[in-house]
């Protein structure tokens, strides 16, 4: 291992002498955000950017492993929607002195869990709406609004967020989808880093499926 340490989730910030890059897992205190080993985030305090996320909703956000994620990038959760099948989506039921109960649930437009893959980078100041899901692998380009599921090893931009197109061919993100790198264990990866970091993708299939 590099430097004779070995690589630690349970840290908070993995650059020694830099606050501004930090592991989420272990700074997190939200019951209902749920973060995968050496997810990072280009911050000293995670949950400053899950916004509107409120308990009486009950959704989660759920981001898995060595996940990138910029600075600025904000995840809305549903605490931010309002009812939009009446005339009004005047919230007058969070304002003091306003004679309206909350709304049944049925009437809100919730979109449930929030859920990130592994590996997703996620680029500076994108914003991520309710309900989204990004699979593995996938790539949000910077200033995006993602209101719209990721497919895995996509790479999405704009505001809305559009294809710009697969970082890899079917062939290969199958098998990346079945290889699973990210479950590995630390050992493992650090063993596969030449195979994770190889451009040569060609070489990289044919490495995957002898592992496979």
């Amino acid at each position: 291992m590099k430097n004779g340490k070995q690589p630690n989730p349970n840290v908070i910030h993995p650059i020694k002498g830099y606050d501004k890059e930090s592991y989420i897992k272990p700074a997190i205190t939200n019951p209902n955000i749920i973060v995968g080993d050496f997810s990072y985030i280009a911050d000293s305090d995670f949950e400053s950017h899950v916004t509107h996320h409120y308990a009486w909703n009950g959704d989660k956000l759920i981001i898995g492993r060595f996940c990138q994620i910029a600075a600025g990038v904000e995840f809305v959760m549903n605490g931010a929607n309002h009812q939009m099948n009446a005339v009004t989506t005047f919230p007058f039921y969070t304002l003091e002195g306003w004679d309206m109960e909350p709304p049944a649930a049925t009437d809100m437009p919730l979109k449930g869990d929030t859920v990130i893959g592994n590996d997703v980078w996620i680029g500076q100041n994108a914003v991520i709406l309710p309900g989204v899901h990004i699979g593995d692998g996938a790539i949000i380009g910077a200033n995006s609004i993602v209101g719209s599921d990721v497919e895995p090893y996509t790479i999405v931009a704009g505001n809305p967020a559009k294809v710009v197109r697969k970082r890899f061919d079917d062939e290969l993100i199958d098998l990346l989808l079945s290889f699973r790198w990210w479950d590995k264990s630390i050992d493992e990866i650090n063993d596969l880093i030449p195979i994770l970091t190889c451009s040569d993708l060609t070489k990289v299939k044919e490495e995957i499926e002898a592992r496979l």
